[in-house]
């Protein structure tokens, strides 16, 4: 898709390099010209751009995360299509991701484990209560920053390219991270991304992924069986707490694993307070009665993974005497010794096999010599079954398992190599058959691998400066003999590069003359709209005119925080030696976000993210029929209102609902009931005992307020309990005539067993 360089989509976003590959997409570095600003670009393959279902769920995905706004979400700015391609526009971001990190660090200690997992975390939180579930979290999605802030990239479009709820080729790539349900091909939510997080994080404390394996599918079968080894068996000094988060995140049961982000947070903030803290996740944490001992058993096996850990945790080298570890080493070193034997042993017994077998075959083919021929399979009169070839350009060789290919013989051994501007070191860049080709059932497919970009091929260092163009080239180690020219030119700046000979592109010998027009500048104001304030500067200070910068700061809805909007003088301008310029860079947007349905935490974070010192209230309680409790339900101004420094924003918390629904305690002991309605906000009273039919002495058999009914939390139901029915005797003498009473008397009576007035 390297023909999409230079090309201006919808005339505004114009490609100039390829960033990177994946299964689904290509992205790009653009300039987003209608607001000056550098994007990123990620269009959809040509092969999926074919299929209207898959482009439709594309920008449907990508129109809802959209929506979201958070500080460690990478931010989708648009999404398009047009007759060239389908494609979304994202933040770009400038960093490496956290799997580059791991390939410099191998591991990371626990507080940096700790520091990254939380802003992950959050990002989560967010993305759950707006009802997107990311579906591919991993070290590969997550991007860290310069200033180490996180932000997690791919929201929506993972669920794309796995939603068919099966081990997709897509899928492969990410086998080490997806959850136990994803891997059986379930109904996945808001756990599978926990889930995710908690391998994240195990690969952070130890540098590999629990579960490794020579095919996708065997990793995935280890995911759903569970029994990874704890962290701390590989590595030595992590806390046991964040141990337990770890692993109870890693349940392969997904009841059993966290049940939101927002718990998971909150277990992570109380280590973060005190690293010491353990939690008994699964275990059964009240005392029982002391009980004779009984006889000595085997004890039972762990139920839960939080018991696994905590058992193996106790087991761990560390946790033994010198002398056990000692005795604990020799005995394994004679198991594995003994083993060693038995493995032999069978190799033997199985060689001999085999040479007696070829030796039975060899007696029976010569006794048959000329009376009988083998079958040869090319001659059978029955025709072979006849296979599409999938498309495999664009996967990474390393995560194609053939056996999911049983119609086809995949040679993944005997590989050509290429270079490829396209695609990264080892993925594939052609196929023989090609993709959607008719061949034999068994027919052969053979690869041609990338081997990453030509680096002897002359890099485009036009508009760069000459310096680091220079750097580059001695760095390619082919002796060249570089010679820097200057040159006049009133477009580029003063110090980059013009032109070079040889061309962009053109194949570069061993030391060869390669030269480097750089240009002399111009007294021109250069535009800067959409630069980065540094960048600016460093322009500004490389024309060599002593020009006096100052910065004036505004809010911007369109220019992203800290680029410049625009300068004085403007662009084109001649400029003087020593004149004063101003820049204009913007602080970002100034209106109030929408904050309902978001966590307290989460509203103060985003607006604190704007930087306008705002008196934020934050602990006003207010009721809600709609927003559950936690969650803003209101905010002093509104979304969308203008904001100015030092504002006071009032953010009201909702309490929930003012009414609650009755439980239904008929039936239930005087504590049970009594239990129920406090849970439910409401008071409890006794009343009068009565007798119920059918319902067991002692029991509830009646109450004031009909169960289900919806009524104010803390006002007072009365239950009336169940009592042995009176006994009635006839009488000795002739009752006398009763009379009529001179008022109505009207009682209130309880609802009964049955739902009646009794």
């Amino acid at each position: 898709m390297e023909h999409y360089i230079g090309r201006l989509l919808d005339g505004r976003y114009e490609i100039r390099e390829i960033l990177g590959t994946g299964g689904m997409a290509v992205v790009y570095k653009a300039l987003d010209h209608r607001l000056n600003r550098p994007v990123a670009l990620k269009i959809l393959k040509e092969e999926l751009s074919r299929n209207e279902e898959f482009r439709r769920r594309f920008h449907g995905e990508s129109q809802a995360v959209a929506m979201v706004s958070h500080p460690n979400i990478v931010g989708v700015y648009d999404v398009s299509s047009s007759p060239d391609a389908d494609y979304i526009v994202m933040e770009l971001i400038e960093g490496i991701t956290l799997k580059q990190y791991l390939q410099r660090k191998g591991n990371l200690n626990w507080r940096e484990t700790l520091h990254f997992s939380i802003q992950i975390a959050k990002a989560l939180e967010h993305a759950h209560s707006k009802g997107i579930v990311h579906r591919d979290i991993k070290p590969h999605n997550i991007m860290i920053l310069k200033d180490g802030s996180i932000k997690v990239a791919d929201f929506g479009i993972a669920r794309i390219g796995t939603s068919q709820n099966t081990l997709t080729r897509e899928a492969l790539g990410s086998v080490h991270y997806i959850s136990p349900e994803q891997a059986r091909g379930a109904m996945v939510d808001n756990r599978s991304d926990l889930y995710s997080l908690g391998v994240v994080m195990y690969e952070m404390l130890t540098g590999k992924t629990p579960y490794d394996g020579e095919t996708p599918v065997s990793v995935a079968i280890q995911h759903i069986n569970g029994g990874a080894h704890v962290p701390s068996e590989l590595v030595t000094g992590i806390p046991l707490g964040l141990e337990q988060i770890t692993m109870h995140a890693m349940n392969s049961n997904a009841d059993m694993r966290y049940s939101s982000a927002t718990e998971m947070l909150r277990n992570m903030e109380e280590f973060r307070k005190d690293p010491t803290m353990t939690f008994s996740f699964g275990a059964v944490a009240a005392k029982t009665p002391v009980q004779p001992a009984p006889l000595p058993k085997k004890p039972a096996p762990p139920r839960t993974d939080a018991e696994r850990y905590v058992i193996a945790r106790s087991n761990s080298p560390q946790a033994r005497s010198p002398e056990e570890r000692r005795s604990q080493r020799a005995l394994k070193e004679a198991q594995m010794a003994e083993d060693k034997r038995k493995r032999n042993l069978i190799v033997a017994i199985a060689a001999s096999a085999v040479i007696l077998l070829i030796l039975v075959v060899s007696v029976v083919v010569i006794a048959l010599g000329s009376g009988g021929r083998q079958e040869d399979p090319s001659e059978s009169t029955e025709e072979a079954e006849i296979v599409r070839v999938d498309d495999f350009v664009g996967m990474l060789l390393s995560d194609i398992d053939p056996e999911l290919f049983p119609h086809l013989r995949l040679d993944v051994e005997n590989v050509e190599e290429a270079y490829s501007d396209k695609y990264d070191a080892g993925y594939i860049i052609k196929q023989e058959p090609e993709a959607d080709s008719e061949v034999k059932r068994g027919r052969t497919v053979r690869f041609t691998v990338s081997k990453g970009k030509d680096e002897s091929l002359m890099p485009d260092f036009i508009d760069r400066l000459g310096t680091e163009a220079h750097e580059i080239l001695h760095n390619l180690n082919l002796g060249l003999k570089i010679r820097l020219e200057d040159i006049g030119d009133e477009d580029i700046t003063k110090g980059y590069v013009v032109r070079t000979e040889p061309k962009a592109g053109e194949k570069l010998s061993k030391n060869q003359n390669v030269t480097l027009y750089i240009s002399l500048g111009s007294n021109k104001m250069p535009k800067l709209e959409g630069e980065s304030l540094e960048k600016a500067e460093e322009r500004l200070g490389s024309m060599e005119l002593n020009l006096k910068l100052s910065t004036l700061e505004e809010a911007s809805e369109t220019v992203p925080k800290g680029y410049v909007i625009r300068t004085d003088p403007e662009e084109g301008e001649e400029l003087d030696k020593g004149q004063r310029i101003t820049l204009y860079v913007s602080l970002g947007s100034n209106k109030m976000p929408d904050l309902i349905g978001e966590s307290k935490n989460n509203a103060e974070v985003l607006l604190n993210a704007m930087e306008m010192d705002l008196r934020i209230s934050l602990d006003l309680l207010e009721d809600s029929e709609t927003v559950p409790e936690g969650q803003v339900c209101r905010t002093e101004p509104e979304a969308g209102a203008t904001l100015v420094k030092g504002q006071h924003v009032k953010v009201y918390i909702s309490t929930g609902s003012k009414y609650t629904v009755v439980p239904d305690v008929l039936g239930k002991t005087e504590a049970q009931a009594r239990a129920l309605l406090k849970e439910a906000g409401l008071e409890c009273e006794l009343g009068e005992p009565d007798h119920y039919e059918g319902v067991e002495i002692g029991l509830v058999g009646g109450m004031s307020v009909k169960p289900e009914s919806k009524i104010e939390k803390g006002e007072t139901v009365i239950i009336y309990l169940c009592k042995e029915a009176e006994v009635v005797t006839e009488p000795t003498t002739q009752p006398t005539e009763p009379t009529e009473p001179s008022e109505s008397v009207v009682s209130e009576t309880p609802v009964n067993s049955e739902g009646e007035n009794g």
